[in-house]
């Protein structure tokens, strides 16, 4: 089971143009500190967040307690204009686990209510037990020799995400997500995907568009370790056979866990 937790800026919205609007250059710098700084605080317990839209984000967050989300929330509160609430869940794929976190969060209060401030809502908290945690880190094949120092930036950056259309579209019909994390690297937490089915994904999007990726795969209990070994997965695939399309590294703790329901 892997834990997903939605953080959302409280009554964002109405905050930005009150009393008057604010200087987008500020608001630019406030999104990126807070995401910044709430990735440091969940990196802090192995968990791993990732911007959306930046007023939302979505984080991994096995292992980590309720009173780990409450202490978060508190120190965001005292260093910052704005306040953060968090809905917390569980699932099978992370798809399920962010729905139910999201759905659980908006049966407290709207985004931009003035009533709902600093919420806590935890749907489900993952056993220490059932933890299990996949995540692949996806690379565009050769973007650097054939776009970065030949095209104009923008038109590299236009591919990168039309890239990452593709792969979205493709991989949340397998309940996996998908996030950009810079460069021409993507993030995806996979519970449930097979090393097989993401295969198919890739070939699928180079028959399309003509763009190839390649994927590291890590399987562990929390959301560092997991991304840890999907980097290493990817190395491999780099350095030492570039043949390959996906390679796949799991830790101790997760092969036993494999074993045991084989």
């Amino acid at each position: 089971m892997i834990q997903m937790t939605l953080i959302q800026i409280d009554n964002y919205g109405p905050w930005t143009v009150t009393p008057k609007p604010r200087n987008e250059s500020d608001l630019q710098i406030l999104q990126a500190e807070l995401y910044a700084d709430v990735q440091r605080q969940f990196a802090a317990k192995k968990g791993l967040v990732f911007f959306t839209r930046f007023d939302n984000m979505l984080a991994i967050t096995n292992g980590i307690s309720k009173e780990d989300h409450f202490r978060i929330q508190r120190s965001i509160r005292n260093r910052y204009p704005i306040t953060i609430s968090m809905g917390v869940s569980t699932g099978d794929t992370p798809y399920k686990a962010q729905k139910l976190a999201t759905e659980t969060l908006q049966k407290k209060g709207g985004a931009q209510s003035a009533e709902r401030k600093e919420i806590l809502a935890i749907d489900n908290l993952v056993n220490a037990e059932d933890s299990y945690v996949q995540i692949a880190h996806i690379d565009i094949n050769g973007v650097t020799e054939t776009l970065t120092d030949n095209m104009p930036a923008f038109d590299t950056n236009f591919i990168v995400n039309k890239a990452q259309h593709y792969l979205m579209t493709k991989l949340i019909k397998k309940g996996a997500l998908l996030f950009f994390i810079g460069g021409d690297n993507f993030m995806s937490p996979c519970n449930g995907l097979s090393p097989q089915e993401l295969t198919e994904i890739i070939e699928k999007i180079k028959d399309e568009i003509g763009i190839g990726h390649k994927a590291g795969i890590g399987r562990s209990n929390n959301a560092e370790d997991a991304a840890y070994l999907a980097d290493l997965g990817l190395e491999i695939i780099r350095e030492e056979d570039k043949t390959k399309i996906v390679h796949i590294f799991e830790d101790e703790t997760t092969k036993k866990q494999s074993n045991t329901k084989s």
